[in-house]
């Protein structure tokens, strides 16, 4: 396959073909993107900042045409497509005002003879593989902290937002980022993986499902090359029995459906204790059942389709599976009979371990209600995953979420009595199989520098 054509996954028609580039192309493209970044990282870290809060700008300048080429590419409301462009522009402001300092050399006493420096060297280049649920969002992340680290990027998109991640690297362009630093590679798995193998890319990220990292993981360790990787998840959020139940509703329809419930933070196991379970079921199965799912260019609209046939008709099969090992279907649950990949808003109960909606990633919008006793037991069945990434509580009693959340919640993040995204000034990242590394708040700027030691004598 030299070529490939993206569809849009509410008409389901044909949007743009895009050819393949062959290997010379793609040698000369990470050959190009090495003597770009040669340049790049001898500049002075206010000047990188300066180009990188243009970028900010330029994606708020070009946002309607972005925002909408993202919703015809993978299906997300208009709206939530906007607000990722302001977030992916606030990711860069804030990349631009605190890099500097974050990434500043660092004066060290060593003792009456000696003192040392600490600088933080860029690497190289730094090769992305991206997925398509937030096209600009995850390209954003991980390219404009090394960017300000001094290093080169290379990204390799998901085929069916191809269109996105051409137009960010014209963007980055228009912003005055030097040719040739960011470049979008459309490219084969195999051609990917010599990518990873090329003696000038030095490290590799991937957003992705945690088979996907096992095999980038291998693939980079064996010619001994870091990796930074954010993996899935079935995030749990904790209803505890003091909880506001509209508040707890509330939040938790906004969890599982954002971004037509296609993200790795969603709010997927929903564990409430059973004092306030039927009250919170109620509730909770009527307001999904009452979202409107349909055209995601129009306005009054909850839901729009899944991005891919595929990925609509695996969900298919992981909530049947489930109700096949006995979980009950409280709503949805059908594949709708309409053009487009749809699926309804879907609520599950009686989810039992075993079963796919406890064990493993629904990325859509079906919901997994689970009872617990108390919530010692609440935090023993959210940590009773092989997945880490992140979770919530909602209770009333803030102080005590927040020492459940740093003592017993095993995840990179814990959103207590709200549920949101990425923020820029905060850690983004998580542990056991949602992968290693951590991105945003400095820590990203700093995952793929060397941390070079200068000693010398007082």
């Amino acid at each position: 396959m030299r070529s490939f054509v993206t569809i849009n996954p509410v008409t389901e028609t044909p949007l743009n073909r895009y050819e393949l580039l062959n290997d010379f192309q793609l040698s000369e493209s990470i050959e190009n993107c090495h003597k770009a970044q040669c340049d790049w990282k001898l500049k002075p870290l206010e000047e990188r900042a300066k180009i990188i809060n243009n970028i900010g700008e330029t994606l708020l300048k070009e946002k309607a045409n972005l925002s909408r080429l993202m919703t015809e590419e993978m299906g997300k409301l208009l709206s939530q497509s906007e607000e990722e462009i302001e977030l992916c522009a606030a990711i860069c402001t804030w990349t631009a005002e605190n890099g500097p300092n974050i990434l500043a050399d660092e004066a060290r006493d060593i003792d009456d003879e000696k003192r040392g420096i600490i600088t933080y060297s860029p690497v190289g280049v730094i090769y992305g593989i991206q997925p398509w649920n937030y096209p600009s969002y995850q390209v954003v992340r991980y390219s404009i902290s090394n960017l300000m680290a001094g290093n080169g990027v290379l990204l390799k998109h998901a085929q069916n937002v191809t269109g996105t991640g051409k137009l960010l690297e014209d963007i980055y362009e228009q912003a005055g980022l030097p040719k040739g630093l960011f470049k979008a590679l459309i490219i084969s798995h195999e051609q990917s993986d010599t990518v990873i193998t090329n003696d000038r890319v030095r490290g590799v990220t991937l957003t992705g499902s945690s088979a996907a990292g096992r095999q980038i993981a291998q693939k980079s360790a064996a010619v001994l090359k870091k990796t930074v990787l954010e993996l899935g998840s079935n995030d749990a959020f904790i209803v505890l029995d003091d909880a506001d139940i509209e508040q707890a509703v509330e939040i938790c329809v906004a969890g599982r459906i954002y971004n037509n419930g296609e993200t790795c933070i969603a709010a997927k196991r929903f564990i409430i204790v059973e004092s306030v379970y039927e009250a919170f079921k109620d509730a909770y199965v009527k307001a999904m059942s009452n979202l409107s799912m349909g055209d995601p260019m129009k306005d009054n609209v909850d839901l729009g389709p899944m991005a891919r046939k595929d990925l609509r008709d695996d969900l298919h099969k992981q909530v049947e599976n489930s109700v096949k090992a006995g979980a009950i279907l409280l709503c949805g649950g059908e594949v709708p009979d309409r053009k487009g990949y749809f699926y309804p808003a879907t609520v599950l109960e009686n989810v039992l371990p075993g079963q796919p909606a406890y064990e493993d990633e629904l990325f859509g919008p079906v919901a997994s209600l689970i009872k617990a006793d108390n919530a010692k037991d609440a935090l023993r069945i959210a940590n009773n995953s092989r997945f880490g990434l992140g979770g919530g509580i909602i209770t009333q009693d803030e102080a005590a979420a927040i020492e459940l959340a740093k003592n017993y919640f095993d995840t990179g993040m814990v959103f207590i009595n709200t549920f949101g995204l990425a923020v820029p000034n905060m850690p983004f990242g998580g542990v056991k199989n949602s992968g290693y590394g951590n991105e945003h708040g400095g820590f990203g700027m700093k995952e793929f520098v060397n941390a070079k030691s200068l000693i010398l004598s007082k």
